[in-house]
């Protein structure tokens, strides 16, 4: 069949909002920026769980802690998929993690930002993680179905964070003058990287 012809039965089913699958006719620019744009996710869902991850053992009680732990799986659970996602589009995992290693893919700078007290753990689960479900709500209707249906989990994981992460930071604002401070300086410091995000 022809470029042309199919080019256009894809447009059309684009127009429909339909779901593009893995062994559907797409053009190569847009299979290129698929994998290109789930790869990047994919990374920052990684990456994103390393500042957390280095807090479960200093999480200030059990239930803390095994929260924390539950949140970073769920993060390395929502990189799994998007991997899985990119895979169906003929990316290999290992050339994505060499390039994440290599520095030609990217992941959100966000992450790069550090975690140095408790009440990061706080904001990030309240702030970065409420950006992120607002940039990415609307990835659920995303035209390849692969990566549609990975972020309707993801996303409902990340609602959990969210709240989690206001928990965090509520139970810190009921404590001593000390708590309260130190919930006021995380939100202080990730406020407008939040933003930004």
């Amino acid at each position: 069949m022809e470029t042309t012809t199919l080019e256009h039965r894809f447009n059309q089913k684009i127009e429909r909002e339909e779901k593009i699958e893995p062994k559907d006719w797409m053009p190569d620019d847009y299979r290129k920026n698929n994998i290109r744009q789930i790869s990047q996710h994919a990374h920052s869902e990684i990456v994103g769980m390393l500042p957390e991850a280095n807090w479960i053992t200093r999480a200030p009680s059990l239930r803390r802690k095994v929260a924390l732990l539950a949140k970073v799986q769920d993060e390395a659970g929502h990189g799994l998929y998007l991997y899985s996602a990119a895979e169906t589009l003929g990316a290999g995992r290992d050339e994505m993690i060499d390039d994440l290693h290599s520095g030609k893919a990217k992941y959100s700078s966000i992450f790069n930002y550090p975690t140095t007290t408790w009440a990061d753990i706080g904001a990030i689960g309240w702030l970065v993680d409420g950006a992120a479900i607002t940039n990415q709500v609307a990835l659920c209707r995303t035209s390849y179905g692969p990566y549609a249906r990975a972020m309707v989990k993801i996303c409902k994981e990340e609602s959990f964070h969210q709240r989690q992460g206001y928990n965090i930071m509520m139970t810190l604002m009921r404590g001593d003058e000390m708590q309260r401070e130190m919930a006021q300086d995380a939100l202080n410091r990730w406020w407008w990287p939040s933003l930004m995000m």
